[in-house]
């Protein structure tokens, strides 16, 4: 009996479907990428204050069909019945993710919609039970990472470069808390920056970037962003690092070429990690997860900025890095149907354990 975990993430890469056993540690049985739509991404991609309701109800919609229609057929390619599934962990589209003032954080991917169609119980909304508590709502994916790849024999950080980047700080002190954030933007603004001047969905291996210069007036004015300063617990996401933010700096540097834009903002992704990583002076490996492990200017980057901490991604631990994000959602639809309660005190700042997600079941 299976569990799903279902990704799209804030690059929109792909359609990300991870089945995964649960022993002692998550066994990833089947992974798939499918692919997700021009036309749908821009829709997401368009989405902000102003965008009529009417619109991102109709992509909420077709997201919930595009889930559920990817979900039956990696099955039907893995060999899988729904019938052994037990449940579908959903992340859904972040939208809005504004742990400040509201404490609110919005997915779309109507998961009814997945749950009819696909016949298997669905479990969805993760964020916002840890933000009714004071949390910040995100990251979640550092719980699973202390689960899967915590060790005694290494202090480890586990990085997942998206469309922005989150850490986890693993100790080899299994009593010590799990310490896990969002540090700013990871790919999310380079890809973005990239499609503005190309019409392509990325900077492949960074090779735009690596044609640029550094404008470091450019960088300072990026790194002044009081995000950066933030203690954490802190999340952030795409409704705030994105093209407004990125032309917003750019007001006051109007001549830096477009190739050099993007070489600072490929420096101001890696900078702020290795930073942040360099804050935790016993860290003895660094291993990375999400599209930017794909990225040998991003991992080149990091191995120059890090150069006493190894630098590898999760392969080295088992589990290909397109698939983490995608295995931690199974493995939170596994604790929400289990009611295993997740204590993210360290992680978002939330009051108490919870269990995260609500379930959606036609029986």
């Amino acid at each position: 009996m299976f569990y799903i975990g279902l990704m799209s993430g804030t690059s929109m890469d792909a359609v990300d479907i991870a089945i995964v056993d649960f022993d002692r540690k998550a066994t990833l049985k089947h992974y798939s990428q499918l692919p997700i739509s021009v036309e749908i991404k821009r829709k997401i991609r368009s989405i902000n204050s102003n965008t009529p309701i009417q619109e991102v109800a109709e992509t909420d919609h077709l997201l919930g069909k595009l889930f559920a229609n990817s979900i039956n057929k990696t099955l039907e390619h893995a060999g899988i019945s729904a019938t052994e599934i037990i449940a579908i962990g959903s992340h859904g589209q972040t939208i809005f993710h504004h742990p400040q003032n509201w404490k609110n954080s919005i997915q779309i991917g109507d998961a009814n919609i997945i749950c009819r169609e696909t016949g298997i119980t669905t479990i969805a909304d993760f964020r916002r039970m840890d933000m009714a508590f004071n949390g910040e709502g995100a990251p979640l994916a550092p719980a699973f990472h202390r689960y899967q790849f915590q060790d005694e024999k290494q202090y480890r950080a586990i990085l997942n470069i998206g469309g922005i980047a989150n850490i986890s700080i693993l100790s080899n002190d299994k009593t010590a808390d799990v310490i896990g954030f969002d540090i700013g933007p990871g790919n999310g603004l380079l890809d973005d920056w990239n499609f503005l001047h190309h019409q392509t969905e990325m900077d492949k291996n960074g090779i735009w970037a690596l044609q640029g210069n550094i404008n470091q007036d450019l960088f300072r004015a990026f790194t002044q962003d009081p995000y950066f300063a933030l203690p954490y617990p802190k999340s952030t996401g795409r409704d705030y690092f994105n093209l407004d933010w990125l032309k917003q700096c750019l007001d006051n540097f109007p001549n830096v070429p477009p190739e050099d834009v993007q070489a600072t903002l490929l420096e101001l992704s890696m900078s702020s990690i290795a930073s942040s990583v360099a804050n935790f002076k016993d860290c003895q490996s660094l291993l990375v997860c999400g599209g930017g492990a794909k990225n040998p200017a991003m991992m080149n980057k990091l191995k120059e900025l890090l150069p006493n901490i190894e630098v590898d991604t999760t392969e080295r631990l088992g589990i290909h890095p397109d698939a983490v994000e995608a295995v931690t959602f199974a493995w939170l639809a596994y604790c929400r149907i289990n009611n295993i309660a997740l204590n993210l005190s360290g992680i978002t700042g939330s009051e108490k354990p919870l269990l995260a997600g609500a379930i959606y079941s036609t029986t």
